[in-house]
């Protein structure tokens, strides 16, 4: 059995002056958290120090079984802001083999409905790249693999270093995903 690497570069498919505006777009998305808060909202409580997180995503399930699917496969980093602000950056293999990633930026809620200091949410949008023909009718508002992405999830800390957490995928799918803070 031969094994090869190709290798994988998500602007073949984008002219020059359209990755100038997505990079514009991605500009303002990661200034929306500050622009959001209201004039007279207190300043969010301050944390020790940021964070930054490991990913995997060892499992997704499928809403809809598909012929088409293949295991998705998702490592990420990402980084949590004293405000809870996150950043971060996902590589994945889609649903049907692509190799894909997703750059975001979002919040995360501790302690929500307070019913437990380990049970959290998170909100992350960003631009998802990978889905290519034949599948990029797969994504809403996909332009040569390009398409914004929202992902909410909730989870669960399960110490000081580790958490899991569930993402929804729109109504396609849920990936489980390990956390490890570094």
């Amino acid at each position: 059995m031969k094994f090869s690497f190709a290798p994988f570069s998500p602007f073949s498919h984008f002219a020059p002056a359209k990755f100038s505006a997505l990079l514009g777009a991605l500009a303002l998305s990661l200034a929306a958290p500050s622009a959001l808060a209201a004039e007279g909202d207190p300043p969010a409580a301050p944390a020790d120090a940021g964070a930054w997180r490991v990913q995997m995503g060892p499992f997704t399930h499928h809403f809809t079984a598909s012929d088409d699917h293949k295991d998705v496969v998702a490592l990420g980093i990402e980084y949590e802001a004293p405000n809870r602000t996150l950043y971060g950056l996902t590589a994945f293999t889609n649903s049907f083999g692509q190799p894909s990633a997703y750059l975001y930026c979002g919040w995360v809620y501790n302690n929500i409905f307070n019913l437990s200091e380990s049970l959290y949410f998170k909100l992350t949008v960003g631009v998802l790249y990978g889905y290519v023909e034949p599948y990029e009718n797969k994504v809403p508002l996909n332009y040569k693999g390009f398409s914004p992405g929202v992902i909410p999830s909730i989870g669960w800390h399960l110490d000081k270093s580790w958490s899991v957490q569930l993402n929804v995928m729109g109504n396609a799918a849920v990936m489980v995903m390990l956390n490890k803070k570094l």
